[in-house]
């Protein structure tokens, strides 16, 4: 009790690190956002990089226009990458950096920015002093989010060599964050993401076991460096027992499976970005509560509660947050933790029936799953035969067909749509961010200014050594630094390793996914219009689904594919990452009826336009495009203008209804009367 009779309240916690997610434009705007943030509170740097960036390409390369500066900040060089943290220390901040198959090389130009900032320190002195964490999950990239480069083989020795190295040289960084939160977004059950988030667990560490890289004493270490990057939606009880599911199945691997004695070094240590997949365009403030209830999933339980937390904002189904907005997700954060009472407590689920019974239920299902992709050989066997993706797929394909029949709810989408306008949407154009129209520009700018100063014989030379030891099986750390001191830029570095490695194209996983078991009376109806034109135009119509550009969020574009399939259309669709010139090739190779382009990075406006041009030129002006993506409605205006026959945003999440709309574009493009 104080003197005046008011009881003590218990110490707090100390509370998870508070980030938000953000990079774009430029190495310099994304600086001033960082400072900005940090001044706010927030206690940790989460690092977006562009498309480009993170598929190993410089913003001079074909693939990367339209993206240079879109999804992140773009970081060409190490010129750029000394520009993004200027003035903000990097041996006393904790940085996260969302970097998956170029992550050796993003590791190796922040090291050395951080070598530059304390030339009074060794490098060694200086490596021992780095604290954050690259995500470097490949493994996700070919199941989601599609920034892979190199094939599975590669990746891990990628992977591995980084770990190996960062446990001798920077023992507090995370050289992994295994990521379940991309594999929910592609559709996962909380079983299947429990299941492959530890099936790529154990890939990762029986890769650096057997590498010989790290002695049986370090071993420990490693498995204790080994973080996760966890997804939470808004079935908030499921999301608390699957983060405590995660805790048991994590300890029990490590100690059973990798004899891990220490429990600190068996802890599941996570940080956790809660669920954009379920944040709406249509009635966007009600995201606000999503948010919250997400956030309370991962840190009311303190014996799974997350280390590390970001938001995403309110308006991200529009487009680029603006600062503002990404303040309001960190005051969410801030409150919980320093005005509730929350970190004063133990665990307030311990002991409660109801939890036990449904994380017993979680981990029985993932410890199944588990077992099955293991008796194929593993995560890597898994990709490879596209069993993991065409679960995934089917999965979210399920998930599609609830909230179409309204057994899933979404509150202002498919129930409760009545609504009083916004004031938060009133302007729709201001209340989102534009990237700077100047980014590209600008970093041509830079990639040419930054080639003209550098010695171009050390570069080559650094480069060919990369290759040589890419040939053998050295650690690829120590040349890919000396890379870095040298000058050599991003797409040099991937370029390089390409030349050795050779490159991928993952399963897209749409062709034995499981549709709509049972079609409805849309569906039939539509099937019905879709035979009836094709026997008017002589043939079964054909739909090609293009992702052009660099985008790999390609799960809109596989459900697009599966249902339009299932609604009787012939469907083409070769994955992600196609240039306009192959879109365009693949049109006239199979005589399609309708092009359908999905771009989520916010490139639409430079190249839809290409994919038109090159229709005309190949004698194709006539076959009708739509475009789906996160869209603003004045780009959806201007698309049209120039002549693209529909455009679709996540508010419209009825894929049948989409699916009547491909047989309007088709028969409108024909002449053929109105048949509904």
């Amino acid at each position: 009790m104080t003197e005046t009779g008011v009881p003590d309240r218990p110490a707090k916690d100390r509370p998870w690190v508070m980030r938000t997610y953000a990079g774009h434009s430029t190495a310099e705007a994304s600086n001033a956002l960082y400072r900005t943030n940090l001044a706010k509170g927030q206690t940790g740097l989460s690092v977006a990089f562009d498309l480009p960036t993170q598929t190993g390409y410089d913003p001079d390369s074909p693939l990367s226009r339209g993206e240079v500066g879109k999804v992140g900040v773009p970081v060409p060089h190490l010129g750029e990458m000394r520009k993004l943290f200027h003035d903000i220390p990097l041996t006393g901040m904790n940085t996260s950096m969302t970097i998956n198959a170029t992550a050796m090389w993003l590791l190796a130009m922040y090291q050395v920015v951080a070598e530059e900032q304390n030339p009074d320190l060794s490098p060694h002195e200086v490596a021992h002093q780095l604290a954050g964490t690259t995500q470097n999950d490949i493994i996700k990239e070919y199941l989601s989010r599609g920034t892979y480069v190199f094939g599975p083989e590669a990746s891990l020795r990628l992977i591995a060599d980084m770990i190996a190295y960062t446990v001798h040289e920077i023992p507090t960084w995370n050289p992994i964050n295994i990521c379940s939160y991309h594999l929910q977004e592609a559709g996962a059950t909380p079983v299947q993401e429990l299941a492959y988030a530890m099936c790529t667990a154990i890939a990762v560490l029986d890769q650096v076991k057997g590498s010989g890289q790290v002695s049986d004493d370090d071993f420990e270490k490693v498995v204790g460096r080994i973080s996760f990057f966890v997804n939470a939606g808004v079935r908030f009880v499921e999301e608390t027992c699957k983060m405590r599911a995660f805790v048991q199945l994590w300890d029990e691997i490590t100690r059973e499976r990798y004899g891990v004695q220490d429990p600190k070094m068996r802890r599941f240590r996570y940080g956790v970005q809660v669920n954009s997949l379920g944040l709406t365009e249509a009635q966007p403030e009600n995201n606000v509560q999503r948010i919250v209830l997400e956030m309370l999933g991962v840190t009311l339980s303190k014996d799974a509660r997350a280390r590390a937390v970001q938001l995403p904002a309110w308006n991200e189904a529009l487009g680029l947050p603006r600062p503002w907005d990404q303040q309001w997700s960190l005051r969410f954060q801030q409150v919980l933790a320093f005005e509730s009472d929350l970190l004063e407590y133990d665990d307030i689920f311990a002991g409660s029936h109801v939890i036990e019974v449904k994380v017993a239920e979680l981990v029985e299902g993932a410890k199944a799953e588990i077992d099955r992709v293991q008796a194929m050989g593993g995560a890597i066997a898994a990709v490879e035969s596209g069993y993991m993706k065409q679960n995934l797929v089917s999965a979210h394909a399920a998930r599609r067909a609830r909230i179409e029949s309204g057994d899933e709810v979404i509150v202002g989408v498919n129930r409760f749509e009545t609504t009083e306008p916004s004031p938060l949407t009133a302007d729709l154009d201001s209340a989102i961010q534009a990237a700077d129209p100047e980014a590209e520009r600008a970093a041509l700018a830079s990639l040419e200014a930054w080639k003209a100063q550098r010695d171009e014989t050390e570069v080559a030379a650094a480069l060919a050594a990369l290759a040589e030891a890419a040939k053998t099986d050295a650690n690829l750390m120590k040349p890919t630094l000396v890379a870095a001191r040298a000058g050599a830029t991003t797409g040099e570095w991937a370029g390089t390793l390409r030349e050795v490695f050779g490159e991928f194209r993952a399963p897209t996983g749409v062709s034995g996914a499981v549709g709509v078991a049972e079609a409805g009376a849309e569906l039939t109806a539509v099937r019905d219009r879709v035979r009836a034109t094709a026997d008017e135009l002589g043939g079964r119509l054909r739909v090609l689904v293009g992702k052009p550009g660099l985008d790999g969020h390609s799960n809109g574009a596989e459900q697009v594919a599966v249902r339009a399939r299932d609604a009787g259309f012939e469907v083409i669709y070769q994955g992600i990452r196609l240039t306009p010139d192959q879109i365009v090739a693949a049109a006239v190779a199979e005589d399609v009826h309708l092009v359908g382009l999905s771009i989520l990075s916010g490139s639409h406006m430079e190249l839809v336009p290409d994919v038109l041009d090159g229709l005309a030129a190949a004698g194709l002006g006539d076959l009708p495009v739509i475009v789906g993506g996160i869209i603003p409605a004045s780009d959806a205006r201007a698309l049209i203008e120039r002549g693209v026959a529909a455009v679709y945003t996540p508010k419209d999440f009825g894929l049948t209804g989409i699916m009547g709309g491909f047989v309007d574009v088709i028969r409108a493009a024909h002449g053929l009367d109105d048949d509904r």
